[in-house]
């Protein structure tokens, strides 16, 4: 049962496999594609509807992971079914996968929880290992196709915190009319031993977690540009 991830109380579903390296993942078992455990559809949908007297009108399910439109084909079906059970379904993705598949789930969805890592393709690069382009034409989509979304930045010390790449963020999602909410998510290391429990080096040992002089400056930036920013 999750509260920061969508509006309301929701359920979420992990999903194992992920294309990124994002150097602060918080979930680094999610991110081999051959890991996890087989769940069928329908035991995710009895979930949902046991739970859904708990997600009151605003909740419901969000699919998130590892990079859950890596498995878009199979969760096709799912969202068709919890869509029957009138369960609002949220997809928390990087935006980095692109195909037919993900093409129809993303018009299915009611609502995209989008990661920007890093503004700047430079950076973006050395902190996932991928490139942020199409991260950006997925935001495009969601916009040119009346998909509400909102997005999530992660706020890591001298890595994205930089204010030529807030403002570089800003002036390009400005406009967006679909955009609905910006979510600044400070960097944190709750997911750091997981790392050594699977004898993984972790890459971001000598970054501090955010001063609040850090949080307070990049929420001034963040409010230049969007009448709906918010710190979690």
């Amino acid at each position: 049962m999750g509260t920061y991830d969508g509006p309301g109380l929701r359920l979420v579903v992990f999903l194992q496999g992920c294309p990124f390296r994002c150097l602060y993942c918080a979930n680094p078992d999610t991110i081999n594609f051959d890991g996890g455990t087989p769940t069928e559809t329908d035991e995710i949908v009895r979930m949902a509807v046991n739970q859904k007297p708990f997600f009151g009108r605003r909740g419901g399910v969000t699919f998130s992971g590892g990079e859950p439109t890596s498995q878009a084909k199979e969760l096709l079906p799912l969202v068709d079914k919890l869509h029957e059970e009138g369960i609002h379904i949220c997809i928390d993705t990087n935006g980095g996968v692109w195909n037919p598949a993900v093409e129809e789930l993303l018009g299915k969805i009611d609502l995209a929880l989008l990661d920007v890592k890093q503004f700047n393709p430079a950076r973006h690069e050395s902190l996932t290992g991928r490139s942020n382009s199409q991260t950006l034409k997925t935001a495009q989509w969601l916009e040119d196709n009346g998909k509400p979304f909102w997005l999530r930045y992660v706020l890591v010390p001298g890595i994205s915190d930089f204010e030529e790449d807030i403002r570089a963020l800003g002036e390009h999602f400005k406009g967006f009319k679909m955009l609905q909410r910006v979510e600044i998510l400070p960097y944190h290391t709750l997911g750091k031993h997981k790392y050594e429990s699977l004898g993984w080096e972790y890459k971001l040992e000598h970054i501090p977690t955010n001063t609040p002089e850090q949080l307070d400056k990049a929420k001034r930036l963040f409010d230049e540009y969007f009448d709906c920013t918010v710190m979690n």
